[in-house]
């Protein structure tokens, strides 16, 4: 098992356990902070973005080793100033990756996911991106680089510093005194996360607020404003997969649309939400302009399909430990189509929960998809044995009649309100 999976084995069970104490104490509290299917997807959507991180499926434009081989002045030691400079310019790099992910059309598509969650808890905080193929910042990294942090340092310091942006997801923590100037906190992240006027844009710190006091974007919690989450152009769908890439789609049609030359090759790179003016007077988009009366998508679902989505949910996250702990006995291929399987089950039952008609369809594949693969492996799948085997073909073709039953349920409800 590579580190950084080895690592995830022991934070992602941290990970769970404080969403439950979150939920506990929201609960102690009369407050809700959790909706079911909001909370599968967000969840659904770190397990994307963990497989994908694991198995490697991103490049480095630029590479730290390559900057450290040719930049570096100096040539520090793996000792405590080291980790120090090392922790302080990751915070740097990350304040303006942060920044032009919002700032800049493109970019945004690898960072919607985020914020695309309509409320805003824990798990909110695993929703990252699938699309984040490109590893482009590491230039930020210049300073570490030129006074020579050994690469083993920022190895260390790297998922220190990703894992400490976790806990301030929350609204059960309110302001934190004399912390405010220092750290990045609940109140601050609150704020970057709201669509409303006043906070749009702000606050881009990860762990030191500084950078936003420094570079003009901090904004402080309003008590008279209120935050409302998510996205302005609501996403409308839990499924990860498919918000990953849902704001590359609207580029890449606007700039097919588009009959000026210029604004195909320019929409990439202007600002966040700017579109050719032919294309919005023809194709206008919904967005988010009344704060007062915003309605939180929501499929209406049942407690069945609620209850289900978990059992899918934790059954994926079995899977996703599995391929980890097998990552050195099933070879790269196997690695790969089995972190494929695992795309597909998310990109299935998230469907599902949007009550899509394509549930069943795409719930056939998943089946097909898994009988492929144990035959390719000659009856076992990926070392869990034939009653292992055997176990996860009888879930996903009890899977198939399940999707069956509720996509039948929820169309027959709509054309009784049609009726």
């Amino acid at each position: 098992m590579n580190t950084f999976a080895q690592a995830l084995t022991y934070a992602i069970p941290g990970f769970l356990l404080l969403i439950l104490i979150e939920e506990l104490v929201a609960r102690y509290r009369g407050m809700a902070v959790n909706r079911g299917l909001d909370a599968v997807s967000s969840l659904s959507s770190g397990i994307t973005n963990v497989t994908k991180d694991v198995l490697g499926l991103s490049i480095a434009i630029i590479t730290y080793p390559l900057m450290l081989k040719h930049l570096a002045i100096f040539q520090l030691e793996a000792t405590w100033p080291a980790f120090v400079i090392a922790f302080v310019a990751k915070d740097f790099a990350g304040y303006w990756a942060h920044r032009l992910e919002h700032e800049v059309n493109f970019l945004w598509n690898r960072h919607i996911i985020h914020h695309s969650s309509e409320e805003f808890n824990l798990s909110c905080a695993l929703r990252q991106s699938i699309s984040e193929i490109f590893q482009l910042f590491t230039v930020f990294m210049l300073p570490a680089a030129v006074l020579g942090v050994p690469v083993g340092v920022i190895a260390v310091v790297a998922p220190i510093q990703l894992f400490a942006q976790f806990w301030y997801h929350t609204r059960v923590i309110g302001k934190m005194g004399l912390l405010e100037y220092i750290l990045v906190t609940p109140s601050h992240h609150r704020v970057h996360h709201a669509m409303n006027g006043v906070y749009l844009d702000k606050n881009y710190g990860q762990i030191f607020i500084i950078w936003d006091k420094i570079f003009g974007t901090f904004q402080p919690e309003l008590a008279e404003v209120q935050p409302v989450f998510g996205v302005k152009r609501p996403v409308k769908t839990w499924n990860p997969i498919r918000i990953g890439f849902q704001h590359f789609g609207l580029l890449f049609m606007d700039a097919w649309r588009t009959q000026n030359w210029a604004d195909k090759f320019r929409i990439w790179f202007k600002p966040t939400g700017w579109r050719p003016a032919d294309v919005a007077a023809l194709y206008p988009v919904n967005l988010v302009e009344d704060f007062g009366d915003f309605e939180k998508y929501d499929t209406h679902p049942s407690r069945a399909l609620v209850i289900w989505s978990w059992v899918q949910l934790v059954a994926t996250l079995l899977l996703m430990f599995h391929l980890f702990g097998q990552l050195a006995n099933i070879g790269l291929m196997g690695s790969l189509v089995y972190g494929g399987f695992i795309f597909v089950s998310v990109y299935s039952y998230t469907t599902l929960m949007d009550k899509s008609r394509w549930a069943v369809l795409l719930e056939v594949g998943r089946l097909t998809f898994c009988l492929a693969l144990v035959w390719w492996r000659g009856g076992d799948w990926f070392g869990i044995g034939q009653t292992g085997t055997a176990a996860l073909v009888s879930f996903l073709f009890f899977s198939l009649v399940i999707a069956v039953f509720f996509t039948n349920t929820a169309l027959s409800r709509q054309t009784t309100v049609s009726a």
